[in-house]
């Protein structure tokens, strides 16, 4: 059975930092591509960023470059969402998402992951 489970987050006043984990197991990162999404209260989930698995990165929101970065580590079966420079439009419910793809494939969209986590509160607050 797939399990996806995230952690790290939080309350964080406004251009603090958190890194949020993605621990996977029933799957080997080695042959997954892994996806951040947020839902922030009352919008609909977003793709913010993704890393495929050969490791190439792409982001979905421009909000973000610069501030979050995307990581793996394979040994660990975990991937990671490093987040600074915290916003209060950060604020949201943060999910990683996991699919055995082709090497070099990433995507924005929510249905082309197999695999969930429960998803990991983000509040930017002062």
């Amino acid at each position: 059975q797939v399990q996806l489970v995230e952690s790290g987050g939080g309350l964080v006043q406004p251009g603090g930092s958190l890194r949020l984990s993605c621990a996977v197991s029933g799957l080997s990162l080695d042959y997954s591509t892994i996806g951040w999404f947020r839902q922030a209260p009352g919008k609909e989930r977003e793709g913010v960023l993704c890393i495929s698995r050969e490791g190439g990165v792409i982001y979905y929101a421009d909000s973000v470059k610069g501030r979050f970065t995307i990581s793996r580590d394979n040994a660990k079966n975990t991937a990671y969402l490093q987040m600074n420079s915290l916003k209060f439009e950060d604020t949201a419910v943060y999910y990683c998402a996991a699919a055995e793809t082709a090497r070099y494939f990433c995507s924005r969209r929510g249905e082309q992951y197999n695999y969930w986590g429960q998803g990991t509160r983000v509040t930017v607050s002062s």
